[in-house]
């Protein structure tokens, strides 16, 4: 496996070894629900939603603790985290080891906690998360709330993505990273990949099991 440079988040790797802006682009009958612990975990992706990619760990969620909201919300008084209930995250590499990829979900109490936690983590934390030279990347209607970056961050060229949508009543993440120059990240697989976790998400919320896949 080749070695990547960006990690994911400590509460994420925790997890994984046991320790916007714009029109809305959902419909009228949506709904916006608090998700179970249970839920989260289904809205991530798993092997099954991901077909061509490799999953490193099955999907995990937990409930928002004084741990997690220091490691997702690390900005001053743990900002964007008030009102949060659970934290989740999968994370896959593609089948040649170029590609990594990070889902992450923070479910609220309520929209109103995730509307007033977006604009404060993706200026406070998530944006930056792709480097310096990222440009901002249009993801069209997808979610009630979207953002994202695509460029280089690194001399060797190695291309990395953050998007951040806000769907109802959860704030959702997309990372991916190259191993090495261009490696298969670009703003077509990007979107595909926001477009995915943005509609398990709706589909958790109006009451219906998480079937969206990749490419489907």
């Amino acid at each position: 496996m080749r070695t990547y440079r960006w990690c994911l988040p400590a509460a994420a790797v925790l997890l994984l070894t046991g320790c916007g802006g714009g029109a809305e682009g959902g419909s009228a009958e949506d709904r916006a629900t608090a998700l179970t612990k249970e839920q989260v975990g289904e809205v991530l992706p798993d092997d099954e939603a991901m077909a061509g990619w490799k999953e490193s760990a099955r999907p995990i969620a937990v409930e928002m603790d004084a741990l997690y909201r220091r490691e997702a919300c690390p900005m001053k008084g743990n900002a964007g985290c008030e009102n949060s209930r659970f934290f989740g995250v999968s994370t896959f590499h593609d089948k040649d080891d170029a590609v990594q990829v990070n889902f992450l979900i923070i479910a609220y109490a309520g929209e109103q906690a995730a509307r007033e936690a977006y604009d404060v983590l993706w200026d406070g934390r998530y944006a930056k998360r792709a480097g310096e030279k990222a440009k901002p990347l249009g993801l069209g209607p997808v979610g009630d709330e979207r953002d994202a970056r695509l460029g280089s961050f690194s001399y060797k060229g190695a291309l990395g993505a953050v998007t951040q949508v806000r769907v109802g009543t959860t704030l959702l993440w997309t990372e991916a990273i190259s191993a090495g120059e261009g490696g298969g990240v670009d703003g077509d697989s990007v979107r595909d990949l926001a477009a995915v976790l943005a509609e398990r998400s709706r589909q958790a919320q109006n009451g219906d099991a998480p079937s969206a896949v990749l490419g489907g």
